[in-house]
């Protein structure tokens, strides 16, 4: 009996299995079945497409970002993303050069597309622009935190000397070369030299240096701590160190810390002498020695404005007492002028003869005395209105 009911339940499992396996064969029956594509790829393309890659086709004119993957002397390899790498070669090669330098395996940089794939399966690319990039935010920062780099000079032109700073072009106002070169730039053309920036502005692509901010650093230091004494209105014993047709330059030594500096100012023309001053050289030679007072401290280059003529009284300010209208004196004719003839009275202080009365005075040639009234004095606007003097009393006169 228990043989019976062990048989039965032997049955009973392998019913219950045979439904399961037939469910399973239908369920595999009616889920269609997977295509497999027996196609190989052919191209790059297809083969990265099976892999799942996007890929990147660089068009000419485009600027993108790249990685180094590996630079030697003649070119630098940069993934784009592109089948082939983008080769750095030949001519932008030598003009990155220097930039290149800079460049380590593993960066990201920007490069410009200037040829599509060749027949040898290259992409040319450019650094020119990723290099400029990073060359105008480098001199950015040396201007900022006053730091020098080293130029080639090129060549000379009257206003200084134009200089090379890896690819870019900048300039070397005269001004701007210390002692030991100054009136000799020449000698500096295809030598390399240090300078600092001191103006940079890439938009109008203005790139001035100095020399002598490197060479007389120590100097400039003494001097920036010397004008901090100076003070409007000082006077100080100076030498002329160079006369031009707007002025003298005069060299004046201030105290610091135990030392004299000399710091170089302008005396304009028109601070020479009350009087007018039409050159410069009947007044000052080169080596002279002056006494001087400041006027100001021009900011940025630290000069000093300086006056001569401003440690005598201003002639002027007595005018109206000494030559007061209706009077009658004596001058020399200094100069004559389109609208009439001035006469001088004393170093600064002319009188004008208008045109409309030099008649009554014959011919006035200058050098010779006259005598003249004064007919009215303006001594604000530093005039002096002349005329004949009277001999008879005007028809009319109280």
């Amino acid at each position: 009996m228990a043989k019976a009911k062990d048989t039965k339940k032997e049955e009973v499992e392998v019913k219950a299995t045979t439904k399961v396996e037939v469910k399973e064969k239908k369920v595999k029956k009616d889920k269609p079945a997977e295509k497999k594509s027996t196609k190989t790829p052919t191209t790059m393309e297809e083969l990265l497409a099976t892999a799942g890659y996007e890929l990147n086709i660089p068009r000419k004119g485009e600027t993108i970002t790249g990685l180094v993957t590996g630079i030697s002397r003649k070119a630098v390899m940069v993934d784009i993303g592109a089948k082939t790498e983008g080769l750095v070669a030949e001519k932008e090669y030598a003009v990155a050069s220097e930039f290149i330098e800079t460049l380590k395996e593993g960066m990201e940089i920007d490069v410009y597309v200037m040829t599509e794939e060749n027949e040898k399966g290259q992409i040319m690319l450019s650094l020119r622009r990723a290099m400029f990039d990073k060359l105008w935010g480098m001199l950015d920062s040396y201007l900022e935190n006053d730091k020098a780099v080293s130029v080639m000079g090129a060549e000379v032109n009257r206003g200084g000397m134009i200089v090379k700073w890896q690819g870019l072009r900048g300039f070397v106002p005269s001004s701007q070369f210390g002692g030991e070169f100054a009136g000799n730039i020449r000698d500096l053309s295809g030598k390399s030299f240090e300078v600092k920036p001191i103006e940079v502005d890439r938009e109008k692509n203005r790139l001035i240096f100095s020399e002598k901010l490197v060479s007389e650093a120590d100097t400039i230091q003494l001097r920036d701590e010397a004008l901090k004494d100076v003070e409007v209105g000082q006077k100080y014993s100076g030498k002329v160190t160079g006369v031009l047709s707007f002025g003298a330059f005069v060299a004046v030594e201030i105290p610091v810390k135990g030392e004299k500096v000399p710091v170089e100012g302008l005396v304009h023309i028109s601070e020479i002498s009350w009087e007018k001053v039409d050159d410069i050289n009947k007044y000052l030679s080169k080596t002279d020695q002056v006494e001087v007072r400041v006027l100001g401290v021009e900011e940025g280059t630290g000069k000093l404005n300086l006056s001569i003529k401003q440690l005598t009284p201003d002639p002027w300010s007595i005018v109206a007492e000494k030559y007061a209208a209706g009077t009658t004196v004596k001058g020399v004719v200094s100069r004559q002028a389109p609208f009439g003839v001035f006469v001088n009275f004393e170093p600064g202080v002319d009188g004008l003869i208008h045109v409309s009365r030099t008649s009554s005075f014959g011919e006035l040639i200058p050098g010779e005395d006259v005598e003249v009234l004064v007919e009215s004095v303006d001594a604000e606007h530093r005039r002096m209105s002349l005329g004949p003097v009277l001999t008879e009393v005007p028809m009319g006169y109280k």
